[in-house]
């Protein structure tokens, strides 16, 4: 059936929104007479846009809407019943799911690799040796030639493009949100000054590889991936000169974490554990640690006048840089002459094992699944189990057991609120959207909203707590590719999207009464009541000059129920989670 269609927008039109124009306002103009209950306070990207606290006056949210908010990029039709199928009651129901999502290899995903061979990725299957040689060494360097440009970063474009793929449609969505998690954590900038190709690499090859397995295998693979060394500066430090960057990194952002540095002051000074170790890291550590690192560099062209250099790309440990003599680490004689990389992984060794980064690590993780502040008995819990199976092959998944089957993940509803790539991921889910790979599409209102993928300049990665998040040009471009999306606007190449949406045909056709049209959308969208206000207003917004229990024409339905999704979409229980 065709309807009248609301004007279409193209990206200009995006852009000119978060200037000025308030969500409600563009509702307004979409409506078909001025009369139309909707809210009418504008609110400009000057504004303060405050995100309303959750009600809590309202039936507890279901544990399967709660734990799928959580282990997912948002709820897909279907998604509730298949959980709610897998037991006999809710504690039942959430192991098995945890079970199933904490093992992705054992789950059929073969719809999902079908989009993914359709997308026509052409650089994410070589290896890192290929990457390298074919995007970096002989991409003959010309900065004025966008071909160069073109080959150089197409690797990372097209991970962008199937990290966005994935986090739609692969039913692997606890791996997705882990990966995310672990690149936030081991961030690095897209745009480093060297080695861009080579993320891929770095996304596949350590952080998908290792974030279900074991922390110290995981660090050490950071620790040697020539995109971090590239990031961070390792790969021009020597004993003449060792740089600190990657090390204080490794102690700050890595491992140990802000909470455990004690300043400058003499190390001989520093509390020490019962195994000898400093209770926590002071500069005089960095700089030690630094030293152990020097030699651990990239096979490239720096120094490719010196011995052993071949240019692969690869990690290697080039002894002529290494600082041979003896260190002091966090309490830890290393002595001189040690075999090659020993110093570097007797650092790697202390921190990894130490009390405060499993507290660090513990934390980091309770605050992306369960609160921006999550108790210290969850934290106490999470880190135990990281030191228990500090040498398990599979220490981090047992590590999100703690997490996921805590009292606190499954009472803690309401105390996060979506970034902007979780929101926009969970809008095409929750609308059952049909996104089609079209390079950079959904990445430039990701880089509207605060968020482009990959693109976090410094090295501690996106911020994880609401208020980073819940100000008005982050809400307003939001709500405004809700928009987008509930009208199946960004599905041609105005946008730069094709993303294809069809909320009229996925209404059951007995639902023509505006109650029962909200009550319809907001179950399939929220898994939950709205409060007695907001759920009138949505009424109000399907119903107009009709009745609210009166049978709507089906042209009425098609023409204003986008509009009814959209402030679904933009109330503030589809934000929290």
């Amino acid at each position: 059936m065709a309807f009248q269609q609301r004007t279409k927008f193209t990206r200009r039109d995006f852009l000119k929104l978060g200037g000025s124009l308030a969500t409600a306002s563009l509702l307004a103009a979409c409506q078909p007479n001025a009369e139309t209950p909707v809210p009418t306070s504008p609110v400009s990207s000057s504004g303060d846009v405050s995100l309303p606290e959750p009600s809590i006056s309202l039936p507890p949210v279901p544990l399967a809407v709660l734990a799928l908010g959580r282990m997912s990029f948002g709820i897909r039709p279907g998604d509730v019943e298949a959980f709610n199928a897998l037991g006999g009651n809710d504690d039942e129901r959430l192991r098995a799911c945890m079970q199933q999502q904490l093992n992705p290899d054992s789950i059929d995903d073969s719809d999902f690799e079908l989009r993914y061979s359709a997308a026509g990725f052409q650089a994410l299957h070589k290896s890192h040796e290929q990457l390298y040689s074919e995007h970096i060494a002989n991409n003959a360097y010309d900065p004025n030639d966008d071909a160069y440009w073109e080959w150089y970063s197409l690797p990372t474009y097209e991970l962008v493009d199937a990290t966005l793929l994935r986090a739609v449609h692969s039913k692997k969505q606890l791996a997705e949100m882990l990966a995310d998690f672990w690149h936030n954590h081991f961030n690095i900038f897209f745009w480093q000054d060297d080695g861009v190709p080579l993320l891929v690499s770095y996304n596949r090859d350590v952080l998908r590889k290792h974030m279900l397995g074991n922390f110290r295998q995981m660090l050490e693979a950071v620790a040697t991936h020539p995109s971090m060394l590239y990031y961070l500066n390792q790969n021009n430090s020597s004993d003449a000169g060792p740089n600190e960057n990657f090390a204080r990194e490794l102690f700050e952002l890595h491992t140990l974490g802000a909470e455990n540095y004690l300043g400058v002051r003499d190390p001989n000074t520093v509390e020490k554990d019962a195994n000898g170790v400093s209770v926590g890291y002071v500069d005089n550590d960095v700089y030690e640690a630094a030293r152990c690192l020097t030699g651990w560099r990239i096979d490239d062209d720096l120094g490719e006048w010196e011995d052993g250099i071949e240019k692969t790309g690869n990690f290697i440990f080039y002894k002529p840089w290494h600082d041979r003599f003896n260190k002091l680490v966090l309490g830890k004689y290393i002595p001189a002459d040690q075999p090659d990389m020993q110093d570097g992984k007797d650092v790697l060794d202390l921190l990894a094992y130490h009390p405060g980064t499993a507290r660090h690590i513990a934390r980091k993780l309770c605050r992306r699944f369960i609160s921006d502040l999550p108790s210290d008995s969850v934290v106490a819990a999470a880190a135990a189990t990281f030191t228990e199976f500090r040498d398990a092959p599979d220490q981090l998944k047992r590590v999100m057991e703690t997490i996921l089957l805590s009292d606190e993940f499954k009472q803690s509803w309401g105390q996060k609120i979506k970034r902007p790539f979780e929101a926009c991921i969970s809008i095409m889910r929750a609308l059952n959207s049909d996104f089609t790979r079209i390079p950079g599409g959904v990445a430039w209102m990701l880089s509207l909203m605060g968020q482009p993928l990959f693109e976090r300049r410094s090295p501690d990665g996106y911020p994880d707590v609401k208020e980073a998040w819940a100000n008005s040009m982050s809400l307003l471009y939001r709500w405004n590719f809700a928009v987008g999306i509930a009208e199946n606007w960004l599905n041609d190449d105005d946008t730069g999207l094709k993303i294809q949406t069809d909320v009229y045909n996925q209404t059951p056709p007995e639902i023509r009464t505006a109650e029962a049209l909200a009550d319809f959308w907001i179950n399939r969208i929220l898994g939950r009541p709205l409060s007695d206000a907001d759920r009138n207003a949505v009424i109000a917004v399907m119903a107009q000059e009709y009745g609210t229990q009166e049978s709507l024409p089906d042209d009425h339905v098609g023409y204003v129920l986008p509009a009814m999704i959209e402030v679904i979409l933009m109330s503030p229980d589809f934000q929290w989670k």
